[in-house]
């Protein structure tokens, strides 16, 4: 995307701005960025999409993603599994070298509703310290399993210093509908700000990988920009 040269300071206000960016949604729910994140969206003309992946890393499917990311010069953000950076912490390592935003999703896939505040603190204290260990920062977003949460575990999340973020955007791709199902569903509900739910671990993600370039493509061809969550 080119930039004149009197809107730099601009751009790089927005990708400051996105680095801190929160969002709290619920399931469905339109994406609402702050004054000045919104206002820094519109000198790019306001259509930034916002990738994101869960339940990796995946040794079948984490590189075929990261490979497609990089053939269209997108970042993403990726939600891991706590067990499954510590299986393959070289996955993590790559996914944030090529410059992306990994996020905490858990260490086990709990529905966090349902622990008690020591357990929930270790699911996310747990995986912290293996994705910092391999990226050197430490996650500032959780995205609850499920998309499950409450105002429990929201305050919980926060007494963490985590910012709870779900999505805008989910075709279902992990109940593998198909390819042409996962990019028209993605395709045909996305606007300016969607937060869009894709999965590259948790089983067979074939699907979602065949599906990725036609949405990046169609995403940039409507005039699309991609960036990440949570720095």
């Amino acid at each position: 995307m080119s930039v004149r040269p009197g809107r730099r300071t601009t751009v790089g206000r927005l990708r400051t701005a996105i680095g801190a960016l929160v969002v709290a949604l619920t399931a469905g729910a339109a994406v609402a960025l702050p004054a000045a994140e919104a206002e820094a969206a519109g000198a790019l003309g306001g259509k930034v999409v916002y990738l994101t992946f869960d339940d990796g890393p995946s040794p079948a499917y984490t590189p075929k993603v990261l490979a497609t990311l990089a053939q269209y010069g997108v970042r993403a953000t990726f939600f891991e599994i706590g067990q499954n950076v510590a299986a393959r912490p070289a996955l993590t390592a790559q996914v944030a070298k090529q410059g992306h935003s990994v996020q905490n999703h858990s260490w086990s896939h709990p529905d966090l509703r349902k622990l008690s505040a020591a357990a929930l603190n270790a699911q996310v204290a747990d995986t912290d310290r293996v994705i910092r260990a391999q990226t050197g920062r430490t996650p500032s977003c959780l995205r609850p399993p499920y998309g499950a949460v409450n105002g429990t575990v929201r305050s919980k999340a926060a007494a963490l210093g985590k910012q709870v973020v779900l999505w805008s955007v989910d075709p279902a791709d992990w109940s593998r509908p198909g390819t042409a199902a996962i990019r028209s569903r993605v395709l045909n509900n996305v606007r300016p700000g969607s937060v869009i739910l894709l999965h590259d671990g948790g089983g067979d993600r074939s699907q979602t990988v065949a599906a990725l370039p036609g949405i990046i493509s169609t995403l940039k061809a409507r005039g699309y920009g991609f960036a990440t969550l949570c720095g």
